[in-house]
Order: C-alpha cells, then structure tokens, then sequence
C-alpha cells in the first residue's frame, strides 16, 4: 500500500481504479449475501429511475455521461431480465421511454434499504458527512478541469 501512497498523483487512476473495485466487490457481496438479485453495475439507471419514473435513453446517456450506445447497452440487458420496459412517451409519441417492470419495483423496494445504509457506511469512510464533502468537492474539481482540458492534453504540454 505505501508504494502506491508514496507515488501520489503518479497513481491516482490506479488508486482510484482498486477502491471502485473493492467497493462494487463488497457492494455486490452484501446484495448477494441478502439473496437480492442486484448487480451494483444497474445501480445507475435503477437510481435514475427510481427518481424519474420514466427516461428516455438519450437522458440516460446524458445524466451519466456515456455515449448513447452504452446507454442503450445497459437498458437492453436489464430489459433482457425483466427489470424494465421501453414503451411509449405520455409526453411525446415520436418518442421511446424506459421504465420498471413490476419485477423492477419490487426488486427496487428490496435495494433501497441497502442503498440507505451503504450512504451511510460510505459516510463513515470517508471520515463523517463534512470530511466526505471534501473528498468529493475535490473530485469534482478534477472532474471540472478534465472537460476543460483532457489529461492527454496536460501530458503533453509537460513533454
């Protein structure tokens, strides 16, 4: 572990990349401990629409910042599992929403007390509620300066 912390910056990416893997390895372990048939990769759409009630695909793409086609990947595979439906918009014919299924409801009521207590838990992480806004402020700043200029460009102005 020192190696990595003596490196700083050097290793963000790869500091960044073994947290998100430990947290979405226990995160799945505890939904699977609890016998819920969850995968933490569905929690962003899930979370979009347990908000929403009914997206369109492109807001999906939107609101997580992937690219259309990876939007569309997620909905298909967990409309493959019943979880959601495309139908329809109320709002406009000429377009196509997502929304859950009964099974997707039912499943979301199941998940929500463990999205509560993992808030929590994350919470405790990282350090109470006033340290983790740190943190996170400090990831969005990065975040903001990597739309302004990508890292590829920053390296190559040090070269």
């Amino acid at each position: 572990m020192n190696f990595y912390r003596n490196l700083g910056f050097l290793v963000f990416g790869s500091r960044l990349r073994r947290l998100s893997e430990a947290f979405l390895s226990d995160v799945n372990n505890i939904y699977k401990s609890h016998k819920i048939p969850f995968d933490a990769a569905w929690f962003p759409v899930f979370y979009i629409l347990s908000q929403e009630g009914e997206v369109s695909i492109r807001q999906i793409s939107n609101e997580l910042g992937i690219s259309h086609s990876a939007a569309s990947q997620m909905v298909s595979s967990l409309q493959e599992k019943g979880l959601i439906k495309s139908t329809v918009s109320k709002k406009d014919a000429r377009h196509k929403v997502v929304a859950f299924t009964v099974k997707g409801q039912k499943l979301l009521q199941k998940i929500q007390p463990v999205w509560d207590a993992l808030q929590k838990a994350m919470n405790e992480l990282g350090g109470g509620a006033a340290e983790s806004g740190k943190i996170l402020l400090a990831l969005t700043q990065i975040e903001d300066k990597l739309q302004e200029k990508a890292l590829f460009e920053r390296i190559e102005d040090h070269l």
